[in-house]
């Protein structure tokens, strides 16, 4: 399935489907966000952004353009404390808050919608990567985002990863 195929857009068009319900469950569970932009600054927060490969697929198509190499210690969507791709932004970056208070709901939001896009994936016969962003942005050019033909066997391919990259979020 090429990029510009009916398939791909209608794949993305259910994920940024999915992506509203996050937006909705998320604003119901009511998490406190400081707007101080931290959690796009990974280091400085002690975290990793991961997500999949459709997420990266409606990231790349909605994104301003970007320096490459990526760093792993920051999100090069950020201007200021603001989101420069703030419509086409990942699962991630629509869970996660700093509300300590949110956190165990934030878990679940992420596990529930996790296996949702993994399901759109299997329906779709879309690949499934889950790796950090800095991957899917300095690699963007290198992969075929949706394969063609019939669908390939599920699985998750894990990349090879310097030893600084492999932190727990």
């Amino acid at each position: 399935m090429s990029l510009s195929s009916p398939g791909a857009e209608t794949l993305r068009r259910q994920v940024c489907d999915l992506y509203a319900e996050v937006d909705a469950a998320v604003a119901a569970a009511g998490p406190v966000c400081e707007a101080s932009g931290r959690c796009c600054r990974f280091q400085e927060a002690g975290h990793v952004l991961f997500l999949s490969s459709l997420e990266a697929d409606v990231l790349l198509a909605g994104a301003p353009s970007y320096a490459k190499p990526v760093s792993p210690d920051f999100c090069p969507f950020q201007q200021g404390r603001l989101c420069t791709a703030r419509e086409p932004r990942p699962l991630g970056c629509r869970i996660y808050h700093c509300d300590s208070a949110y956190q165990q709901t934030g878990n679940a939001l992420t596990e529930t919608f996790l296996r949702r896009l993994k399901q759109l994936a299997v329906e779709h016969g879309a690949e499934w990567l889950y790796a950090p962003l800095h991957f899917f942005l300095d690699n963007a050019a290198d992969r075929p985002v949706l394969p063609s033909g019939p669908a390939a066997p599920h699985t998750v391919p894990l990349p090879v990863l310097p030893p600084g990259d492999a932190r727990p979020s």
